[in-house]
């Protein structure tokens, strides 16, 4: 069941991007995920496991905090703050964003992320590169957090 309870966390999509587990990400994403990076860059369930795959977005911290969970229905709607360190084309990646994930519950009960979206947060660190990608980080579970 959805909650805010965590404050300050790493959501088990975040602990799978950190890992790489591109498997358990393809079971998280519904086929019909769309991201939405603070740039605009649109990507699909194949391409963000691509990315994950091939190591062109690396996630090594994501801390989680200020987090928001409003049901509708069989949607949850997610939005969350991340502090944000990794790679991003081989180009360093740091800074703070708001997260906004919406799930969708399965008849099974279980949850798939069909959308995510990052904006950085004005004045927040990101030394390489100011347009790089956010992270896409998920979740089974709307409680654990964002991504």
């Amino acid at each position: 069941m959805p909650n805010g309870r965590s404050k300050r966390s790493r959501s088990s999509g975040g602990r799978l991007r950190l890992a790489g587990d591109v498997a358990a990400m393809d079971k998280l994403l519904s086929d019909d995920y769309i991201g939405i990076s603070m740039t605009g860059q649109v990507n699909t369930k194949m391409q963000q496991l691509d990315r994950m795959r091939t190591r062109k977005f690396v996630l090594t911290k994501l801390d989680l905090g200020e987090m928001q969970v409003k049901l509708v229905g069989s949607i949850a709607i997610v939005t969350s703050r991340a502090q944000v360190e990794g790679t991003n084309e081989g180009v360093a990646v740091q800074g703070t964003y708001r997260y906004t994930r919406v799930y969708q519950r399965l008849p099974s009960g279980g949850w798939k992320i069909t959308s995510f979206e990052a904006t950085r947060v004005p004045g927040s660190r990101d030394p390489g590169n100011h347009d790089a990608a956010a992270p896409k980080a998920a979740s089974s579970a709307p409680q654990d957090g964002p991504s």
